[in-house]
């Protein structure tokens, strides 16, 4: 009897894949930290006999390679993908026996990458699931655009092509696994749901319903812009990655805080938005632990630049290596925990700013006080309404952008709360002062504030 056992990464919005037989298994897109796969086949009882890859990925580091040498297991990497270590290369149909009646069949679905493979599971000659990588995912596909700028309508072209074939292929009731798609901004769009098969694809997909060119159209029309970090995923997963250390780094006092902070390092508050506003280190930035902490951090930061990291706890600065060493940000330089006071040298005073939600702003504003209010959305979300009157830096500009902003008291908004708390501390840091506004952006129109469309429209 085959499983497919699931392992999800929220904050990077992925997933990846132990499936196989009673003694068995294959491991699809294995992430960087490899002792959680192999802890789910030690609970399991198999054996990973292989390590399959879909497509040399560009929104985080493999564990794939070291996956495969700790555990004897083959890695299986698409035929055409240009990579500097020895694999085993599948090109489209290669089939292996992962165990006793079951077997993996390569498709070849190109879109996501020239070279993007997916993988049909099958029991007894039958197909069980399909593991689609950044092929077909759930309401969408994978966006075209991450490989080269010249390709991306041909590959977006590919991309209709190969959702067609694997619905062609497979029968309506396999599942359909995709690595990306859970909040992954590998996605050209983000849907609905967190499960789905071929046959509600083929009702609801656009690439299933949809001619070519409409799709096309419509898919070129609505990428957003591509993390920083992306640009070095890439190479780093063609050369190979190196093993991940996750052991603890070394502990930073007060007096090593300030002079890393005082060399134009990064010193990175993990604590809530709540906690940081209240008092953090003057000069740190506040990148939530529980939010999209890797995708933030490793967008805004130059890449390269030690981190120091600052949390209440132990377990968070573990938990925030883990993440970071997903996407490349292997050792953090330094690390403090527990009360912020002892962040700072004796005499220092920890910094603070003001929370507030948007009734407040609607209050401030009709008191006629001259505020600058920050939307730090993306360019797409912006354009669905914005507050009258508002600055637009989206979140993974504003670093190189605050000069931009206008003088004067700073109300900082997102859609939800996280960014704008990310916003506030970079102008904080940066000497200005500032409101972030925690609050939920349907709110705005509740509070009163008059919103603008970009066609003009209120």
């Amino acid at each position: 009897m085959f499983f497919v056992d699931t392992l999800e990464f929220e904050g990077l919005g992925n997933r990846s894949y132990l499936a196989g037989g009673p003694n068995a298994a294959v491991v699809i897109d294995p992430p960087r930290d490899i002792d959680q796969v192999i802890a789910a086949a030690a609970r399991r009882g198999v054996r990973i006999a292989y390590v399959a890859e879909t497509h040399v990925h560009n929104d985080y580091v493999t564990g794939g390679l070291e996956l495969a040498r700790v555990t004897g297991a083959q890695y299986l990497v698409p035929a055409g993908a240009q990579v500097s270590f020895a694999r085993t290369p599948v090109a489209d149909g290669d089939t292996v026996t992962v165990d006793e009646d079951v077997a993996l069949r390569a498709i070849a679905t190109p879109g996501h990458t020239p070279h993007h493979t997916s993988y049909a599971l099958t029991e007894d000659g039958r197909d069980v699931a399909a593991f689609t990588g950044g092929s077909l995912l759930i309401g969408a596909v994978g966006r075209p655009d991450l490989v080269e700028p010249r390709l991306t309508e041909q590959l977006a072209r590919a991309q209709h092509a190969s959702a067609h074939r694997l619905a062609d292929e497979l029968d309506d009731e396999v599942p359909v696994l995709p690595t990306h798609g859970f909040g992954s901004f590998c996605t050209s769009s983000q849907a609905e749901g967190d499960a789905t098969t071929i046959g509600q694809e083929r009702k609801t997909n656009d690439a299933l319903t949809l001619d070519v060119d409409t799709f096309v159209a419509q898919i070129l029309t609505g990428l957003e812009d591509v993390p920083a970090y992306y640009a070095h995923m890439g190479p780093a997963n063609a050369a190979g990655p190196a093993p991940v250390d996750l052991t603890p780094p070394k502990r930073a006092d007060a007096e090593e805080v300030a002079a890393r902070l005082a060399a134009g390092e990064w010193v990175v508050d993990l604590r809530s938005r709540m906690a940081f506003a209240e008092g953090h280190v003057a000069g740190s930035f506040n990148f939530e632990g529980e939010g999209k902490l890797a995708t933030y951090l490793a967008w805004l930061i130059p890449w390269g630049k030690p981190v120091t990291l600052l949390a209440d706890t132990a377990e968070q600065i573990t938990d925030a290596q883990r993440e970071l060493a997903r996407v490349g940000i292997d050792r953090p330089a330094a690390a403090a925990t527990g009360d912020p006071a002892g962040w700072v040298r004796a005499g220092e005073q920890l910094a603070s700013f003001l929370r507030a939600r948007f009734a407040d702003l609607a209050q401030v504003r009709e008191r006629g006080d001259d505020v600058v209010v920050l939307d730090v959305r993306r360019d797409s979300e912006r354009a669905g309404g914005y507050i009258d009157g508002s600055v637009h830096i989206p979140i993974h500009e504003l670093h190189g952008r605050i000069s931009e902003v206008p003088d004067g008291v700073v109300w900082v908004h997102c859609a939800g709360g996280m960014r704008a708390a990310i916003a506030a501390s970079l102008l904080d840091a940066a000497g200005r002062d500032v409101v972030a506004v925690d609050d939920g952006f349907d709110a705005a129109t509740e509070a009163g504030l008059t919103l603008t469309r970009t066609d003009g429209t209120d």
